[in-house]
């Protein structure tokens, strides 16, 4: 659902953009900082926002608000009223939890002016339920781990008769590398599935691992992506990494974007293993951590999502990208009062 009122849109300069006042949600996480930095790159004014009082880029906005979790029913409203009192022109969510709650203030936001651009929620359930994405994959012909949900299995049936090891125990619902146990034989399988919520086992890949910072625009067409290594991670965000090129790659990103029917931005995790295969293992319906690489390679993807948030066409040209562009990751620190 996407809703989008252009009455009172100010004059749009050559890329459509001039003076928005974009605001910002999950600013305390690294896809709302990347975001943020790359808002302010452009030279709109932000609104920042996040649930934690404390976040540091909260103090790197024009203005900023403390919203609820997403999670209260008090979230969309509170979203509502930040985005009216400072005169926001674009809501641009990088939460996925937040994105169903968003759906109910969408109506409101765009009879007052107010874009809001939201993937669909059978798209985002699709993305955060494992489970669901693994079959979406699958039904589509796309190369996915074996994969089971350990709930759904009969009764008597073990797990290592159905997915071959090495496996990735995770827990269904998840984010980042939390609860995420890797297992080399059946006893640490089942060490990790009484410790793992609702858990979800895959056939553990080897090789290189990947993302994709990917825009689908509003038609439903792959506009482009860049891949990146994943050569560092903790928890869960990539602290290293480097642009490369692969068609296979690109190809099977729209492939994976399509299986869930989500428009938008997403990131796309996979594998080329070591036997040279693509292999897909997770999508994110947002804006990733390290989606500072992707910028730096030269890919517009926060200005080109902004573009279809106020009606105006994805450039895909300007998703362009250098491959070989690396990234280390190192803390900054902002300090007030």
């Amino acid at each position: 659902m996407t809703l989008v009122n252009t009455a009172s849109r100010p004059a749009a300069s050559a890329d459509g953009l001039a003076n928005l006042t974009v605001l910002i949600t999950g600013v305390g996480g690294a896809a709302g900082l990347c975001v943020l930095k790359a808002v302010r790159a452009a030279g709109l004014r932000i609104v920042a926002a996040d649930c934690d009082a404390r976040a540091a880029a909260l103090d790197l906005g024009d203005a900023a608000g403390v919203l609820p979790r997403a999670d209260d029913p008090a979230f969309a409203a509170s979203v509502a009223k930040l985005a009216l009192e400072h005169g926001v022109d674009v809501v641009l969510c990088t939460v996925a939890e937040e994105m169903p709650a968003l759906h109910a203030a969408s109506e409101e936001l765009a009879n007052a002016g107010v874009s809001v651009w939201l993937p669909s929620p059978e798209a985002v359930a699709d993305c955060s339920d494992k489970a669901r994405f693994a079959e979406r994959l699958t039904a589509a012909g796309v190369p996915t781990p074996a994969t089971v949900h350990v709930a759904d299995l009969a009764d008597g049936v073990a797990v290592t008769s159905v997915v071959p090891g090495p496996w990735i125990v995770k827990p269904r619902f998840g984010r980042g590398s939390r609860d995420v146990y890797a297992c080399d034989d059946p006893e640490e399988l089942g060490w990790a599935l009484r410790r793992v919520p609702d858990p979800l086992v895959q056939t553990r890949l080897s090789g290189r691992e990947f993302t994709v910072d990917a825009l689908v625009d509003r038609e439903g067409r792959f506009a482009g992506g860049v891949p990146r290594w994943r050569v560092e991670v903790k928890a869960g965000i990539s602290t290293k990494g480097e642009t490369f090129t692969d068609d296979r790659v690109l190809a099977g990103t729209a492939a994976v974007l399509a299986a869930v029917g989500l428009r938008g931005v997403a990131c796309v995790q996979g594998f080329v293993t070591d036997t040279n295969e693509v292999v897909f293992v997770e999508t994110n319906p947002r804006f990733s951590g390290g989606l500072s690489l992707s910028l730096a390679a030269g890919a517009d993807l926060v200005g080109q999502y902004l573009r279809a948030a106020v009606g105006l066409p994805v450039l895909p040209q300007a998703l362009d990208y250098r491959p070989g562009v690396r990234m280390s990751r190192y803390f900054s620190e902002v300090f007030s009062g």
